[in-house]
């Protein structure tokens, strides 16, 4: 870190707002970090990080809108239909219109879409652990409520 010995006590508490010190940068390289090792981990069963959000919002409620889904995950159509392009392509879910309003698509896991299900989580989960290696679960607790909130403020 830059030395801020010979400067006021203004400047030194500025210097926090700097890359590579500051919470913003760190964030993003903690994200960084955790999508390439759990890239790394989906890469033999061809998904991405975003395929995974897209299971497990359909693993806790199968057959969402596109729109839902989209709003769980705070993206929008383009970059979601894509993605459901492509999963559609390898097996893993059906696009079924609505039966009582044909505007909507409803997203449908396939059977190989529901075997993930006992096999992508416990490597996710792996993924987690070794991120939060040498840190208690209350602290784990602590640091998800207050990503929560930050996000909720800036939402």
């Amino acid at each position: 870190m830059v030395s801020t010995s010979n400067h006021s006590p203004a400047l030194e508490s500025w210097q926090q707002n700097l890359a590579p010190y500051n919470l913003g940068y760190r964030i993003k390289l903690v994200s960084q970090l955790l999508s390439r090792k759990f890239t790394d981990k989906l890469e033999p069963f061809g998904l991405t990080p975003f395929h995974w959000l897209v299971l497990c919002c359909l693993w806790q409620e199968d057959g969402l809108p596109t729109s839902s889904i989209g709003d769980k995950l705070k993206q929008v159509g383009g970059t979601l239909t894509g993605v459901l392009d492509r999963m559609e392509e390898r097996g893993l879910v059906r696009r079924e219109r609505d039966t009582h309003d044909r505007r909507i698509w409803r997203i449908w896991l396939t059977d190989a879409g529901k075997e993930l299900e006992t096999i992508l989580p416990p490597i996710a989960a792996a993924v987690r652990d070794e991120a939060m290696d040498g840190i208690s679960f209350a602290d784990r607790e602590l640091f998800s409520q207050i990503l929560n909130r930050a996000i909720a403020n800036l939402s």
